[in-house]
């Protein structure tokens, strides 16, 4: 059993539902924050899925100097606390640098390290010491049991609401693969595992000025890790993802996602 971490009136780990964090990669505008936000909540709610909101206000490891980063983060954090206020949701937000931990952290509710950065010693204690919720992501490169050393840093300066966010493995150039032992690995260490099935489906620099990825694949990855065991989904999804201005071959298609949450819930449903 891995320790409850309570985020806002969500509850993750500790025996707690499957819980859903889910949102666009990167803030285009308010309107399409608030838009995929309130759908995603109204989906969630009607299958009793607990839902956080989460988008960046900057992906500041873009494969192309060219790339679309967010808006940055005065005006993005002015979103999140307008989608935080607006639809009543937790909301969960990346890090990349320690001057930016304070501020962000009077905001939102849940500071992720992504995983480039989650070896970043000082990031990942300035993060912790905030006393928020932490959700690490793995590094590509990193083994399951490597994340002892990530948990014992955020665990040093006192806190232990912990979330550690599977989200594939590098496997040769432009691929990522999804050892599903890494979950059961990982939550051996006593705090909350998220599996992150949009990431997992990428291809890093598969096109070679951006990622491309797979989107067709995020079902079966979510069906298997729910069935391995998890306690939450990470999922960015958007209306339009071939539109969208970051990670558009992997957000899965916000029409989907109904049938997708339906499936992990009876999963869910048929352990228990």
């Amino acid at each position: 059993m891995t320790r409850r971490v309570k985020i806002g009136d969500v509850v993750i780990g500790g025996g707690a539902p499957l819980a859903l964090i889910a949102g666009p990669c990167v803030i285009e505008s308010r309107d399409l924050c608030l838009e995929i936000g309130s759908k995603v909540q109204e989906i969630a709610g009607t299958l009793n899925i607990p839902y956080i909101f989460k988008a960046s206000f900057d992906k500041a490891n873009r494969t192309s100097v060219g790339s679309f980063r967010g808006p940055g983060m005065d005006q993005g954090l002015e979103i999140l606390a307008a989608v935080k206020s607006e639809l009543g949701v937790p909301v969960l937000t990346d890090v990349h640098e320690v001057w930016q931990v304070e501020p962000v952290a009077e905001v939102v509710d849940v500071l992720q390290v992504p995983a480039f950065l989650s070896r970043q010693t000082d990031l990942v204690v300035a993060a912790a010491s905030t006393g928020k919720p932490i959700n690490v992501k793995k590094g590509q490169f990193l083994a399951p049991w490597d994340m002892k050393n990530v948990v014992d840093k955020v665990v040093s300066v006192g806190n232990e609401d912990l979330l550690l966010t599977e989200r594939g493995a590098s496997f040769g150039y432009n691929t990522l693969i999804v050892d599903m032992c890494s979950l059961p690995a990982m939550r051996s260490y006593g705090y909350p595992v998220v599996f992150d099935a949009t990431h997992s489906v990428q291809r890093p620099g598969g096109a070679g000025t951006a990622s491309g990825g797979a989107r067709e694949y995020v079902p079966h990855l979510v069906r298997a890790a729910v069935a391995v065991g998890i306690d939450a989904l990470f999922l960015e999804v958007h209306p339009r993802p071939e539109k969208g201005l970051s990670d558009g071959a992997t957000m899965l298609r916000l029409k989907d996602l109904p049938g997708v949450l339906r499936q992990a819930k009876a999963i869910e449903q048929a352990l228990a």
